[in-house]
């Protein structure tokens, strides 16, 4: 059977004043007004604003500590506090967990970072677990979504040109692929070139390192996708149930999140260690593939209010 590549209609980029947080709300009161280093965004007095909408998780290997990245900062979970890293504000977007201490991530400056000469990060390194980063490549160009390391390969989501790039050498430079609008990327590291990827439209996927997506036919509607060994992709349905598939096309229903739960995030440490956050900013973390959760964050704010 001949297999015909799909591409969906890209996105609207998001434009540049758009991606930057003012400092005219209240949630950014606290940022605003500090005192501090403006490079960091140093608190003040006044409370924390908190985490701000998420947009990753993750566990660091050297330790076992989960860590939480959004709209307002980097974040390692406590109990059920969010201890924020290095008193930095940056909108951390696209955050993803590399190795022990080192995290890949990309977003926006802090709106305090009178340093910062780009609304974009691009993609960005640290090697101490969020306490410092260095830009690796694309800034001002690429703001990366969604970033999924796959062995030697590194795949990102460009917001702004609605294109998979691909780097086969850490991030250093990029090839850009397929044109799509996605919501999430899922690749390993054993198969390298099958990419999957999450659209308004349904899932899709690639057998060529994402240059073409063809569509899964009868999958079912996914928030969010990881793929955390060869043969498993575990999922998020846009109800809270915990999916699971060997092929993409075939899912058995395992667990759910809370009922009510409208799911925004998931992390695949392993097939059965799961993380995932939903549009109320709150953590959960399962360590028998979804069959229970217990809560690691729950903001002081109310559901979606940091939105």
């Amino acid at each position: 059977m001949i297999k015909r590549s799909f591409v969906l209609p890209a996105r609207r980029p998001r434009r540049a004043a758009a991606a930057l947080l003012t400092c005219g709300g209240l949630l950014l009161a606290a940022a605003c007004s500090s005192t501090g280093d403006d490079s960091t965004g140093e608190a003040s007095a006044v409370p924390d604003p908190g985490t701000g909408h998420l947009h990753g998780l993750g566990v660091d290997p050297a330790d076992g500590a989960v860590y939480a990245a959004g709209h307002l900062g980097v974040f390692r979970l406590t109990g059920t506090k969010a201890i924020r890293v290095a008193d930095r504000y940056q909108d951390t977007m696209g955050f993803t967990v590399t190795g022990p201490g080192t995290f890949l991530a990309s977003g926006h400056p802090s709106p305090t970072d009178r340093t910062a000469t780009s609304p974009h990060l691009g993609l960005i390194r640290s090697t101490d677990a969020a306490k410092t980063w260095t830009t690796v490549s694309a800034e001002g160009k690429a703001d990366f979504h969604s970033l999924q390391q796959a062995g030697q390969v590194l795949y990102g989501f460009d917001s702004q040109t609605s294109q998979i790039w691909a780097s086969n050498d850490q991030g250093r430079t990029w090839d850009r692929r397929a044109q799509l609008s996605i919501g999430d990327l899922a690749a390993h590291a054993k198969r390298p070139k099958e990419v999957w990827a999450t659209t308004t439209d349904g899932l899709v996927t690639s057998g060529d390192s994402g240059r073409t997506f063809r569509p899964v036919p009868g999958a079912p509607d996914l928030a969010a996708i990881e793929r955390p060994a060869p043969d498993a992709l575990v999922a998020l349905g846009a109800d809270g149930k915990v999916l699971s598939s060997r092929d993409g096309r075939t899912w058995v229903a395992g667990g759910a999140l809370p009922q009510g739960t409208k799911p925004t995030v998931l992390t695949a440490v392993t097939p059965m260690h799961l993380l995932a956050a939903d549009v109320g900013d709150r953590v959960y973390e399962s360590k028998d593939a979804g069959r229970s959760w217990k809560v690691l964050h729950r903001p002081d704010h109310g559901p979606g209010s940091n939105h």
